[in-house]
């Protein structure tokens, strides 16, 4: 009930684990179309932590500087890159404690970074860590750094969503405005009784999310983007022990179709969305390092991806998990490709209503889709989640080992997408 109540309100690997994914230089390819331009700004890594389950998982007692320090120290060491050589930090957080400032800067320094790299937070809501790669992106492109640390966290145990602030009276006389205060859970049966989207479907992308992402655990496929965490844990009775949290624990392999269906609606008696086939709240952080190809390979670091384009659209904010439907088209003109030239798509599951509605209006084949589940299965840490997306994106199209393009996004409270193309240029 408190995972409903927050959502209606918002919306033992081996040491050695991660070395394969920096371990041959990815931007080899030499298909006829790939652009090696050294003005390209490229992906050299990225990892994540597990994510858990808010207020009942691993990281319910680990503070989100903790969270954040552990993925940024990790994408450096992985590399071997000194953290004096990042010109820029930006991390993706929505509940921000401290204005965001304090928690970020304190991870920087929890991490051994020197006090010359700045960093800073950006919050666009849940598309927050992807908007800090882009950030970083557009310092790079400007000219202003050469290798930026792009990250996402949240700790949705600690932190909850409130009260709003001070908003203008005149906000009730204006409904779009009005709208943008709407709980999520509605905004979600807003789309599935607006496009038609029946329980049924929900429930059945629900259930698949939850297979995909149980098949992806049982081959040991995270296990080269997640880090090892190290924590406390307090139990019921106060006793404190401290744990190494290196899985996903929000994955829940026994679900089935027929107990999806028994879930009660959780914000409207006669709604069709559920616990069951709505994101889990979650905790988590994930970074990603990034820079201009020239830099990069001046330095002899691997290149495993490539920004080619990215789009953020506005739709209207009663129906805002219609969003990716509108990014990525925007994104891909920008790119030049089409909806065929993309082989995996990974759309954050805010709900399974909205991506279900995405997925069908754009016309993209169901396997193309969070082939490891979304967040649904996995959860949905809100200024992690855009980062976390990148990262098992660009590990998807590195197991697959031939060029290929991916495209990362997703729906953002008060009604917006977002959406980016990376290129993965093969080995």
């Amino acid at each position: 009930m408190l995972r409903l109540k927050t959502l209606s309100g918002h919306l033992s690997p081996p040491p050695d684990h991660r070395g394969a994914l920096c371990g041959s230089n990815c931007g080899s390819g030499t298909g006829a179309s790939s652009s090696r331009d050294p003005e390209d700004v490229v992906v050299v890594h990225g990892l994540r932590s597990a994510i858990c389950r808010a207020k009942r998982g691993s990281f319910k007692d680990t503070t989100p500087d903790e969270l954040l320090s552990a993925v940024m120290k990790a994408v450096l060491t992985d590399v071997g890159l000194s953290p004096d050589q990042l010109g820029d930090i930006c991390v993706g957080n929505v509940l921000q404690p401290g204005a965001g400032a304090l928690m970020v800067r304190v991870a920087h320094f929890l991490s051994g970074f020197p006090e010359t790299v700045p960093v800073y937070t950006v919050n666009r809501q849940c598309s927050s860590g992807l908007q800090a790669l882009l950030n970083v992106a557009g310092a790079i492109r400007s000219g202003s750094i050469d290798l930026g640390l792009a990250c996402g966290v949240e700790s949705m145990s600690l932190r909850t969503m409130g009260n709003p602030g001070d908003l203008s009276s005149r906000l009730m006389d204006n409904q779009k405005a009005r709208d943008c205060i709407m709980p999520m859970g509605l905004t979600s049966e807003n789309v599935a009784e607006r496009f038609g989207i029946s329980r049924e479907q929900q429930d059945a992308f629900a259930l698949r999310s939850q297979q995909k992402a149980s098949r992806a655990q049982d081959l040991n496929l995270f296990q080269q983007e997640i880090v090892p965490v190290s924590t406390r844990w307090v139990d019921g009775a106060g006793g404190e022990r401290q744990v190494t949290v290196l899985r996903d624990d929000g994955v829940r392999p026994g679900t089935t179709l027929d107990g999806l269906s028994k879930l009660r609606p959780a914000f409207k008696p006669d709604g069709s969305t559920t616990a069951g086939n709505s994101s889990q709240m979650s905790d988590g952080a994930a970074a990603v390092l990034i820079g201009r190809r020239s830099a990069v390979e001046g330095r002899g670091l691997p290149v495993l991806g490539v920004l080619r384009a990215s789009a953020v659209v506005g739709v209207p904010p009663d129906v805002m998990g219609i969003g990716p439907a509108a990014a990525i088209p925007a994104a891909l003109l920008q790119a030049g490709l089409t909806l065929d030239d993309i082989d995996v798509f990974e759309i954050n599951e805010a709900f399974s209503s909205q991506a279900v509605y995405c997925v069908e209006k754009l016309g993209i084949p169901l396997e193309k889709v969070n082939p490891n589940g979304g967040a649904i299965a996995l959860g949905h840490p809100l200024g992690c989640t855009g980062a976390r997306q990148v990262v098992t994106l660009l590990n998807e199209l590195r197991r697959r080992g031939k060029r290929a393009y991916g495209v990362v996004s997703m729906c953002i409270g008060t009604g917006m997408g977002a959406a980016a193309v990376f290129e993965f240029p093969g080995q």
